[in-house]
């Protein structure tokens, strides 16, 4: 019960920041919606319908809401990630050894950058993105794409583009904790960046080959990062006897010295 009163208390102060977050959010809604919509206004075709004007459509009555509401949540999100996490760390802490609690620390510390990486690089390329997709609009035609959809498709391409960046810090953190050697990663190298491709393709909600590329190429070079820091971390580790080339019913090789000295 000692335990489900933390949890309780750690969850209520989590929403509460989250809920502070989102008041933030929605009093400073129109700067945020501006640094938003900034990569489809840099476009033509987002002034076609009024020249020399971004323009996006409003089509439902409860859009301009659920807008607001959406840009909200997602900076309350953002901006109360230093204390749900630490709230999150604060709950798990006392279950961990020391070595284990430095680990997390350093996971934690690497993690909201790794994400912040991802979701800025999501950012400076979806004007591209939204470029090559529009240009396959037939000549004599007019564009335009309602609010909702292009907060979708920023919001998507920001989140997973971010949690994309978060996969090789997983590779090391399996490793550290003995579930994933790098053997093994280096066994399947080649699969594991033609699945990276494969999924970069499926992940981006555009199907311009630009955004596959541009999410692709950084998480290669994260995997490659993150294999050479497995490789080095067990290169350091105290190395014992292998028995890998042992059948599973063979036994192990037994000492067979004895102490020779009576016993005292």
């Amino acid at each position: 019960m000692e335990h489900l009163r933390e949890l309780r208390n750690r969850i209520l102060i989590s929403l509460l920041g989250l809920l502070l977050g989102i008041i933030v959010g929605f009093i400073y809604f129109d700067p945020i919606w501006k640094f938003l919509e900034e990569p489809y206004c840099s476009l033509q075709q987002a002034q076609q319908l009024r020249p020399g004007q971004c323009t996006l459509l409003v089509l439902g009555v409860f859009d301009s809401f659920f807008v607001n509401l959406k840009v909200a949540a997602l900076f309350g999100l953002v901006v109360s990630s230093p204390i749900w996490l630490y709230q999150l760390w604060a709950f798990v802490t006392p279950g961990l050894y020391r070595n284990e609690k430095r680990y997390s620390m350093m996971f934690m510390g690497l993690a909201v950058p790794l994400f912040a990486a991802g979701a800025a690089l999501a950012y400076f390329i979806m004007d591209t993105g939204l470029a090559i997709l529009l240009s396959f609009a037939p000549e004599g035609t007019l564009t335009g794409l309602t609010i909702d959809e292009y907060l979708g498709y920023a919001l998507v391409m920001l989140v997973i583009f971010g949690v994309s960046f978060e996969l090789p810090l997983l590779m090391v953190f399996l490793n550290v904790i003995g579930v994933l050697p790098r053997a093994t990663v280096a066994k399947h190298r080649r699969t594991v960046i033609f699945v990276m491709f494969v999924f970069a393709a499926l992940a981006t909600p555009s199907t311009d080959p630009f955004s596959m590329v541009a999410l692709a190429i950084p998480m290669v070079v994260l995997f490659a990062l993150a294999e050479g820091f497995m490789y080095l971390r067990e290169k350091r580790a105290p190395k014992g006897e292998d028995f890998s080339n042992l059948s599973d019913d063979e036994a192990s090789p037994l000492d067979l010295e004895t102490d020779t000295d009576p016993p005292k």
